[in-house]
């Protein structure tokens, strides 16, 4: 349920990554790039070429947004959204500024990095990105690799990307509050990410899920490669409480990071509660 290709930081196309989770025996995918739904037509066309009885393809995205961290701070938050209208007028406008902000903020890195005199080609790096995705860290991270300066993406994004990195720069997010509106208007549903995955850096508090559940929040992604059994159980406690659904996702990216496809699942019964009210877009399959 919480997949990504080519089409923003994965190294699989949309295809791809149909085809990944085929081999690895599952029975859905949810396709979740960031901030677009460029990818879900090649994946619906991979699971009528190559799909299986039984297999099921969700559309959905992966939305950056900011939200209260809970102790007077701001923080980025990541909202899971599934089976919405892409076509929706609001939604659309926003993911079409958010994909704008990031190509420009992965340009305006990668021309700093090159000014310092590493081996990036600024040009060649945003001409290679295909014509819907929104462009971030991981394209010039792969860069980085390519030009023998890192030995992989976690590397490049440990030494210059990431958050406390020389060559990070920050963007514009989505208000949380907005984009859960925003999907909600859409037909779809929202799940949050990886919400206590410390090692990623500043979390939110449980009052800012629980607050977002009164917003309409649905479910919380729980089993992920970044929480570990203590966070897991916390979490599965907070869900339960609050009536939100457990999910579960591997964050498949591909080569990009050493996470099988489906090392991390969602429960069928999670899967039918989570989608039961979702008008604005169909599962495949």
């Amino acid at each position: 349920m919480h997949v990504h290709s080519s089409e923003s930081d994965g190294t699989d196309t949309p295809a791809g990554a149909v085809r990944a989770a085929l081999d690895a025996g599952l029975d859905v995918i949810a396709l979740t790039d960031h901030d677009t739904s460029a990818g879900w037509a090649e994946a619906e066309q991979a699971v009528r070429d190559h799909g299986r009885p039984g297999f099921r393809l969700v559309p959905g995205a992966e939305l950056s947004c900011e939200s209260s961290d809970g102790r007077g701070g701001t923080v980025t938050v990541h909202l899971l959204a599934y089976l919405f209208d892409p076509d929706s007028p609001a939604l659309r406008e926003e993911q079409l500024r958010l994909r704008a902000e990031r190509r420009e903020r992965l340009e305006q890195m990668a021309r700093r990095m090159a000014g310092d005199g590493f081996p990036v080609d600024p040009e060649a790096l945003m001409a290679g990105l295909p014509p819907d995705s929104p462009g971030g860290r991981p394209h010039l991270a792969r860069a980085l690799v390519e030009a023998g300066t890192v030995n992989s993406v976690t590397e490049a994004f440990d030494r210059y990307l990431g958050t406390h990195a020389p060559y990070y720069m920050p963007r514009a997010d989505t208000p949380v509050h907005r984009a859960v509106r925003m999907i909600a208007e859409a037909g779809g549903t929202t799940v949050l990410a990886h919400p206590f995955a410390v090692s990623r850096g500043q979390t939110v508090t449980a009052e800012v899920i629980t607050e977002l559940a009164g917003h309409g929040l649905r479910g919380v992604e729980i089993d992920h490669p970044d929480h570990d059994e203590g966070t897991r159980r916390r979490l599965r406690e907070l869900a339960a409480e609050l009536g939100l659904v457990p999910t579960g996702g591997s964050d498949y990216h591909g080569t990009n990071k050493n996470i099988p496809i489906g090392s991390e699942r969602t429960p069928e019964e999670s899967l039918a509660r989570l989608l039961d009210d979702c008008t604005g877009s169909k599962i495949i399959g």
